[in-house]
């Protein structure tokens, strides 16, 4: 059987936007990180308005920082910034109903 560190191992980048999405498959070589993964997926030539400064990352739903180390078969997330906070949101939602307390 093949070193994996010499194959690589499939990984994929996404990133969602109102009216498209950016999905890339791809292979790198084992200790690859979640930022290495994102320049090699093209995303930020496609999609130039990110910053991985302000944008966050994550695998499968969770935040986690640049230098994460990824696995076989993770799923890299850019998220895009929030338009408004989730409490507020809720609250609005709730109709303003003061927090119990």
């Amino acid at each position: 059987m093949a070193d994996a560190s010499i194959q690589g191992i499939a990984v994929q980048v996404c990133h969602a936007l109102p009216d498209s999405s950016f999905l890339r498959s791809l292979k790198v070589p084992a200790g690859t990180t979640i930022e290495q993964a994102v320049m090699l997926s093209g995303l930020l030539r496609e999609i130039p308005a990110i910053d991985l400064a302000v944008n966050m990352v994550g695998l499968y739903g969770k935040k986690k920082p640049l230098d994460t180390i990824l696995r076989e078969h993770d799923r890299v997330e850019v998220y895009r910034p929030l338009q408004a906070d989730p409490k507020e949101a809720r609250r609005r939602r709730a109709g303003g109903k003061p927090a119990k307390g």
